[in-house]
């Protein structure tokens, strides 16, 4: 019989719950591999990446405490010194070994791989990696596959390599599609009436199933290659991991997660202490209800204090955008009060932090600043207009919070930063390849064509430009920043204003002049964007110089004496397919013809871009130098739109060669 001591009782409670703050003792993790490339390094007195590396490693560390699996975060983000880690534990392992394993992982990384831009190490217990660029989730390389030294059994091949093969494509198969925030899963099957295969399959947090599944897939791929007929091998990858063997080396225990059975009961003979603990678990109770009531209360009031907020700023639309609102506590805690190692990204809007909401979900958080320029009414319209809409290419609205003089705009996490960083830097730019940039074109088609033509409203962005289109973890892209765009009638094809907002070189020359946006304007950008990832070039020249030539200037040059591939960017120059890039500089320069009516539509360019012999007009000359000129000195703030040199001038051009809107 099992007698209960009632003191030893409560201290055995008090201990149990403070159990998770001691961290249990573990065994040194076991190292496999090391991914460390020469020729990917920096100086070691580049102050601001070594600062960014310095404090991801603290990140990484930290959030290691924290219980989690997996983890991802960026340093530095939208800068050239950016850098972005990770670390994937085994979700089969105590947090305290696994606490072990990133601490030593992160410990051993700087040590035997110094001044690195990029790099991997694997230990049985965890990965640790970190990068300046980016790592494909489906690519096989960088990689570490090992092997047992020991043989299967040539008698029992054929039946080893069948069974293997189904059980690794179903443990692929059950960790892509785990609804946990780690993917992971453990099986075995058996090949012969006495032999058992082993596996375990997990992918890092963040990936789309169908990315989960093409890693695993592919992982499993290497090892028909290096270990054919082993006992026992495993792929290591910079996104998932895959491995078998002959005995069971995972933890089923806390794989599966069991419920942990309750105390048994106390004895008889100790019935006054068990009253006294009835008595201490009565006035927990009573102190419980009595805080939770409070709380209750104060959540009644908070509650009613929103939606005065929502019904004073939002009128009518209020109530369908309370599902939406943020306490500003959660996004505090999500973003560790918006610590300077979850900042990822500044502008001159504010700040913008990386932060994960209680249900695991991985957020960005844009906190405009009390002076930004992006003000309540563009604030506004972004909350208003991105909660209607929904496409893979455009990024998604969380919420927002509107408390205590803040601004707070809440989006989904896409980890690969902006189109921009990855163009205009004359490294990152060969991280692209043409196969990526199409499908980026093709991506911010299909978006573009979804706010024309198949929303629920029309809505004209008026911003387009690199910078606002953004990348998420397999190189999709998805147009972000809603805040000055408009909303027009279905039926309508043209709107005006006075407040001609925007960036030089993407603007339209009937937006900029006059103000008359339509939903050409927004090919114009596009045109202008299309040029950029052909090129890696930005559309822009010096507001202080007279030169006129820009990127339009020089692929219409190229174009017109028939050499057009010399605006190819020379990094995938040799593994570009010319016909698509042809077509695309033909698409471009036909979107930023002068005339809108020139230009084609977005239901035509995806046209264009999917029917590979549809025959496609020839374009003309785009925006002409007078044109620049006056758009030049506009933005450097010597013309205003309304001006009588403006009317005048641009009187003579539509005479000549470019009507406006309405003529």
């Amino acid at each position: 019989m099992i007698i209960f001591n009632s003191n030893c009782f409560i201290s055995f409670l008090l201990l149990s719950l403070l159990g998770s703050l001691t961290p249990l003792t573990s065994a040194t993790p076991k190292y496999n591999d090391i991914y460390c490339p020469k020729n990917a390094s920096y100086q070691s007195n580049t102050t601001t990446f070594q600062t960014n590396l310095n404090v991801l490693f603290a990140s990484l560390t930290s959030n290691a405490t924290q219980g989690v699996v997996s983890y991802t975060t960026t340093m530095g983000f939208g800068s050239t010194n950016a850098v972005n880690g990770l670390f994937l534990c085994r979700a089969d392992l105590f947090s305290a070994t696994s606490n072990d394993c990133v601490a030593t992982a992160v410990t051993e990384i700087r040590r035997r791989c110094p001044n690195q831009t990029e790099s991997i190490i694997w230990y049985d217990e965890c990965m640790v990696r970190y990068t300046d660029r980016y790592f494909s989730p489906t690519s096989v390389v960088p990689r570490a596959n090992l092997w047992d030294d020991k043989n299967i059994s040539t008698s029992d091949w054929g039946s080893f390599n069948q069974t293997l093969s189904s059980l690794l494509s179903g443990l692929a198969t059950k960790a892509a599609g785990s609804q946990s925030a780690s993917k992971f899963a453990i099986g075995e099957m058996n090949f012969t009436a006495t032999s058992r295969v082993y596996g375990l399959a997990q992918c890092a947090s963040g990936m789309t199933n169908a990315q989960c599944e093409a890693c695993l897939v592919n992982a499993s791929i290497t090892l028909g290659t290096c270990c054919q007929g082993k006992q026992g091998a495993r792929a290591l990858l910079a996104w998932c991991d895959i491995r078998y063997d002959l005995y069971q080396f995972y933890n089923t225990s806390i794989a599966s997660s069991p419920v942990p059975s309750p105390p048994p009961p106390p004895s008889e003979k100790k019935k006054s202490g068990s009253q006294r603990t009835i008595i201490i678990v009565v006035v927990a109770v009573a102190a419980t209800i009595l805080v939770f009531s409070g709380g209750y209360f104060l959540v009644r009031r908070s509650r009613r204090n929103y939606k005065t907020l929502l019904k004073e700023n939002f009128g009518d639309d209020s109530a369908t955008l309370e599902s939406l609102q943020f306490s500003l506590a959660t996004i505090e805690v999500a973003t560790k009060k918006f610590s300077y190692e979850n900042k990822i990204g500044r502008g001159g809007f504010g700040e913008v932090y990386k932060g994960i909401l209680l249900d695991g979900r991985h957020i960005a958080v844009k906190k405009l600043s009390h002076t930004s320029r992006q003000g309540v009414l563009e604030f506004k319209n972004e909350i208003l207009l991105i909660a209607k809409l929904q496409h893979r290419n455009l990024v998604t609205l969380i919420g927002f919070c509107l408390e205590n003089q803040e601004k707070i705009l809440i989006y989904e996490y896409v980890p690969n930063r902006s189109l921009d960083y990855f163009l205009f830097d004359s490294h990152k730019t060969r991280l692209l390849s043409w196969i990526e940039r199409y499908k980026i074109i093709q991506g911010i088609a299909q978006g573009i064509l979804y706010l024309h033509d198949h929303s629920r409203l029309k809505v004209i962005h008026r911003d387009l430009k690199s910078s606002n289109v953004l990348l998420d973890n397999n190189m999709n892209p998805k147009i972000s920043d809603f805040g000055i765009a408009r909303i027009i009638a279905l039926e309508q094809d043209q709107g005006s204003t006075n407040r001609i907002v925007g960036t030089y070189g993407y603007m339209s020359p009937e937006y900029a002049m006059h103000g008359q946006f339509s939903e050409k304007s927004d090919v114009y950008s596009y045109g202008v964007i299309v040029l950029e990832i052909i090129s890696s070039k930005k559309n822009s020249c010096s507001l202080l110089s007279d030169d006129v030539d820009d990127l339009l200037s020089d692929a219409w040059r190229y174009w017109r004496d028939e050499t057009p591939l010399k605006i190819l960017d020379q990094n995938i120059e040799e593994s570009s397919n010319h016909n698509e890039v042809l077509k695309c500089i033909q698409i471009g320069l036909l979107c930023v013809q002068d005339k809108h009516n020139d230009r084609p539509t977005m239901a035509e360019v995806i046209s264009y871009l999917s029917n590979p012999s549809v025959d496609l007009p020839y374009p003309g000359e785009p925006t002409n130098t007078v044109h620049k000129k006056i758009l030049k000195k506009m933005v450097a703030g010597e013309f205003s739109t309304s001006s009588t040199f403006i009317n005048e001038i641009s009187s003579s051009i539509e005479q000549s060669s470019t009507p406006s809107l309405h003529s």
